[in-house]
This record gives structure tokens, sequence and C-alpha cells, in this order.
């Protein structure tokens, strides 16, 4: 009888693990399911609204525009205060129209996106790094949404909070939180309104009488480097850039695990210019540099400083 009763408890036990193990895929299928629908939200979708912007004691206030049709993806971002910019997005271009009026930043082929757009393509890339969780709902902008937690799996990335409307799926609102539980930096809509194509005559790119600079140089990278980012992390863009202040055109190297964000600076040394020798930061920006066979070599990236250090320490010429 013991033996029967034993028998079974047994099975009862592995009939319960058995459930426990499909109740884990179903979440995480679940919170896959909530991720794929946030990242494709942010590109099919036509949508309007205001968000502020904070990192650190800095805080900006803007508006975007995101418009799909025949002719592809069209997002205009204008800041509200302070000085006057906009930046406009035309499938893979993208234009900087700078506080003068009279200059024009353009960057071609760029990945870079703007917020609601954080997520990847495929976002089930990022759970190799990072353990997504669904937390409960919330109300952004007068709309329900769905609560996602990502939390890294080592010290070379922070956590996202996510906050995904629950009718569309498009990021209402976005918190970085590093390893103390202090934010890092903030997205949230402070009005939205999606399905509704914003007027094409807005996306108008009025380039009458201004000056067009390239944000890259149609120029090779003059010296190679062997770089090793963080797991994860690969490399998204490499370019040669004039950037204000600096003589000679600085080469730069982005990284991404496909949410956080690495970039790495190398030009030639100078002398005359005080430069910035190991760990540091800008606000919520977080920055190595360090010095390379005559090159001075600068990280920066909203995630923790092991990775600043140890990605700056990697550099070395080919």
């Amino acid at each position: 009888m013991q033996t029967a009763t034993a028998w079974r408890q047994g099975w009862l036990l592995v009939g319960f693990a058995g459930l426990l193990a499909l109740s884990g895929a179903a979440r995480a299928d679940a919170v896959l399911d909530w991720l794929n629908r946030a990242a494709a939200a942010a590109k099919q979708q036509n949508y309007s609204g205001v968000y502020v912007y904070h990192q650190g004691e800095h805080v900006e206030v803007l508006r975007v525009l995101h418009r799909i049709d025949a002719s592809g993806e069209q997002e205009k971002v204008e800041v509200l205060d302070g000085a006057p910019r906009q930046f406009l997005r035309i499938n893979n271009d993208v234009y900087c129209h700078l506080q003068d009026g009279r200059h024009v930043r353009l960057e071609r082929n760029t990945s870079r996106r703007f917020f609601p757009a954080l997520l990847p393509a495929e976002p089930a890339s990022l759970l190799d790094y990072y353990e997504a969780k669904l937390g409960g709902t919330e109300r952004v902008a007068g709309r329900t949404c769905q609560v996602v937690t990502l939390e890294p799996r080592d010290g070379y990335r922070y956590a996202y909070n996510l906050w995904l409307d629950k009718q569309t799926g498009l990021p209402l609102k976005s918190r970085i939180v590093n390893s103390h539980g202090g934010v890092v930096s903030m997205f949230v809509f402070s009005e939205v309104q999606i399905g509704k194509a914003p007027d094409i005559q807005l996306f108008r790119n009025d380039l009458k009488g201004k000056l067009i600079q390239k944000a890259s140089l149609d120029m090779p990278v003059d010296v190679d480097w062997n770089v090793t980012p963080p797991p994860g992390f690969e490399q998204v863009q490499k370019a040669v850039r004039p950037l204000p202040g600096k003589k000679m055109p600085v080469t730069h190297l982005i990284y991404s695990d496909g949410l956080s964000v690495l970039s790495l600076f190398v030009e030639p040394a100078d002398p005359q210019v005080q430069r910035l020798r190991g760990l540091s930061a800008e606000g919520a920006i977080g920055a190595y540099g360090r010095e390379i066979d005559g090159y001075t070599v600068t990280i920066m990236g909203e995630v923790p400083g092991l990775a600043l250090i140890e990605t700056g320490n990697s550099v070395q010429r080919k």
C-alpha cells in the first residue's frame, strides 16, 4: 500500500513539474509576443505625440510624428524647448536641421532610431542577454499599458522597463535602471494619438538655401582596429566623422546588443587638448578614455562602467 501511494505521489510530482515547465514556456512566449508587437508597432503604426526625455538633470520635451505609406517610413522629431532642433528621417536617411537655421546635417543609411522605436526587428535576440518578464498594467498618457521588464543576465548592461500600449503594442514609456535601482534615463509620452497618419505636408524637407553637411565622410578608416565588445554587442556602424572642436576627423564605431549601445571614438592624440583618461560620466552617460600608439580612444554609452572599461582596454591596432 505504501509503495502504491509513493508511486502515485511520484507521478503527481512529475506532473506538477511538467505543468510548471509548460507555464514557464507560456510566459516566455507571452512576453516575446509583447516585444514583437512593440518592435512592429514603432515601425508600422501611424502616430503622433509629445514626450519628455529625462537623463540625469537634463530634461527635454519633444514632439514626434510618424507616418507609414507606400513610399516607406517618415519620422519627424522636434525639440520643443531650448535651442530649436529638428530631425527628419526618411526611411534610412536622417536630416538634422541645426539651431542656426542655415545648416542641415545629413546621415545616410543610418541605424539611428528615435523613441518609441527602441527594440530591434527581432527581439528574440535580446533574450540571451536579458531576462524578460511581464509586469502589471499601468496607464501612460491616458492609455492602458502592459509593463515589460528586461533584466540583464550579466554586468555589461542595465535593466529596461517598458510600458507597451495594450491596444497596439506601441511603447509609450521606457526607463533604464542601473544595478542600484536608480533611473539612468527615461522617455514618457504626455500625449499621443495612434492610428491616424500625420499630414504628409508636415514632413516637407525644406532644404532651400541651406548648407548640407555630411555626418560621415566618404572615406576609408585610415587605421583599422581590433575591438572586443561585451558578449552580445555587435558592430552596427563604422564611419569617419568631422566633429565640432576636432581638428581631424574621428573614427566612430557603434556596437549594440539590439537595445544597449556603445559608441567608440578613435582619433590622433593631440598634446594641446586635455584628454579623458579613465572612467568618467557626463550626466547619465558613462565614458572611458585611454591612449594607445599615439591615438586617443574614448568609449561612451548608457551602460555599466565594466562594459566601457573592458571594451576600451580591448582596443588594439591591427
